[in-house]
């Protein structure tokens, strides 16, 4: 399966190009399989169209000439379906509207009335268009939100700047149908697409610079593998490092995610209460009690050097003690670690190691300064890379979407989640699940990458079942086995559909 790219507007430009032009693929042969591929997702999440019908408002684009598509696919079929259009500008809009029309589908005057259907699809304006609707095209776009059918967008819906990720509405979709991969925007105002459903209409290869969507198929395929033979040697050796007194809570919470995350064994170098809570509540764990600065105690040390991989900095505090604890930490064998939390503060320089930082925005401002955490906000994925090349680490940027930058390599990005992670203990469960992979052989970026989406879809799976309000990081453990067993079992859809993104749960 090739990866699925996320895209910049410029970047689809450059990609509808290439087929056209390096590849030789006719614009008019895209079009065709957009519009079928959107009308095949109607039908499949809309079943009732069969009997009430559809009505598609094209614009005057391709955007349009796609609408056409679909309407001529849906006509074909038997569905009942009406058109509103403005007047086709290009040729491949005005050809399929001629080939619309020769085949019968209904095209409804400006000022006739627009007939009942359980589905609407806004065809005005492609990935291209940035700015709000203007004239013609914002009127079709008010009346479609108040002729109240379900939408449907192709591409992205009207109003949406799909590069930025600006709303300006008014069109907020259903379901939003796209090509290739998903466009920036889509992944950043979620609320404003519904569920987002990538189709294949034929393009050829993505550039393998370009940001890669983290799938379950993605991460099934990389997901660090059993067999029968295994010791608990064979399975990763993590070592957690944090909570001091007054802040046990983190530090187990990454020690439980580690060992859930599959790794054969667990070490916590942790402050004296949080040491007496785990040998209450985790048994599993192996303890190692110490004053975290500041200087490293030989058992400590020993803990550090018997691992494969280190978490450090959940619950560690920002004890002036603690700068000298980690800068010792940091001198032994060089494993690769998680930097999370109050370590990220404490850090200073370019990692000499291999390491994954996972800041949220605040610890990415503090880390990385203002002018690139402002930067975020215009082009994240930017951002993220730049962090990563200043400490020469992988840097996962947490958020809607969550990006990952390493590097080399292209830029991996998780859209899975909701707002049940907006709570504290969900990024301890991260840093435990990359370091559980990183003692696996992961490479950082990956590793990364699995944690940030198993954290997601574990999530979406334990808000079905106890609401996102209600989501607490247990939920999320619990989940965790459905999570591998789809994983282990996930099937291509096939064709034409490559991945859908649900709408997360708000509730």
């Amino acid at each position: 399966m090739n990866p699925i790219p996320v895209l910049s507007a410029s970047e689809a430009a450059a990609w509808d190009s290439a087929a056209r032009t390096q590849y030789r693929i006719p614009s008019r042969v895209l079009m065709e399989a957009a519009g079928r591929a959107v009308a095949h997702v109607i039908v499949r999440e809309f079943p009732e169209v069969i009997a009430r019908g559809v009505l598609i408002a094209a614009g005057a684009g391709n955007n349009g000439g796609d609408g056409w598509v679909v309407a001529r696919a849906l006509h074909a079929a038997g569905v009942p379906v009406s058109v509103a259009a403005l007047d086709p500008k290009t040729d491949d809009a005005i050809d399929n509207r001629a080939l619309a029309r020769v085949d019968g589908v209904r095209e409804i005057g400006r000022d006739e009335p627009w007939p009942a259907a359980a589905v609407a699809v806004d065809a005005l304006l492609g990935t291209g268009a940035s700015g709000p609707a203007r004239g013609d095209v914002l009127a079709l776009a008010q009346r479609l939100v108040t002729y109240g059918a379900t939408l449907v967008a192709v591409d992205g819906p009207t109003g949406l700047d799909l590069s930025s990720g600006e709303a300006h509405g008014p069109v907020r979709a259903a379901v939003s149908v796209t090509f290739g991969g998903p466009r920036r925007g889509h992944l950043l105002a979620r609320d404003w697409c519904g569920k987002l459903v990538v189709v294949d209409i034929g393009l050829p290869p993505a550039d393998p610079s370009w940001p890669v969507l983290v799938t379950d198929a993605w991460a099934g395929a990389r997901l660090p593998k059993l067999t029968p033979t295994m010791h608990k040697g064979d399975r990763g050796r993590v070592t957690v490092v944090g909570g001091s007194n007054g802040m046990t809570g983190a530090a187990l919470h990454a020690a439980r995610a580690a060992l859930a995350a599959g790794a054969g064994l667990v070490k916590l170098v942790a402050g004296a209460e949080t040491i007496a809570a785990a040998r209450t509540s985790l048994p599993d764990v192996l303890t190692v009690e110490s004053a975290l600065g500041p200087e490293l105690e030989p058992s400590a040390a020993e803990a550090l050097e018997w691992a494969d991989a280190l978490v450090v900095g959940p619950g560690l505090g920002r004890d002036p003690d603690r700068g000298p604890f980690l800068k010792a930490a940091l001198a032994l064998r060089p494993v690769p670690t998680v930097l999370d939390a109050d370590a990220l503060t404490l850090f200073q320089g370019a990692a000499e190691r291999p390491m994954v930082f996972t800041p949220h925005l605040g610890e990415f401002r503090a880390q990385f300064g203002d002018q690139l955490a402002d930067a975020t906000a215009n082009d994240r994925w930017a951002a993220v890379s730049k962090a990563a090349h200043t400490v020469k680490a992988t840097v996962l940027l947490k958020g809607v979407p969550t990006v990952i930058a390493d590097l080399r390599g292209p830029i991996h990005v998780v859209a899975s989640g909701n707002p049940g992670l907006a709570t504290g203990g969900s990024g301890d469960l991260l840093a435990g699940f990359i370091g559980a992979f990183l003692a696996r052989g992961s490479a950082g970026p990956e590793a990364a990458a699995l944690g940030a989406h198993v954290l997601g879809r574990a999530a979406e799976h334990g808000a079905r079942q106890w609401t996102a309000r209600s989501l607490r990081p247990a939920d999320v453990l619990a989940a965790l086995p459905d999570i591998w067993r789809a994983w282990a079992t996930a099937r291509p859809s096939g064709p034409p559909l490559l991945t859908e993104l649900e709408l997360p749960e708000t509730e």
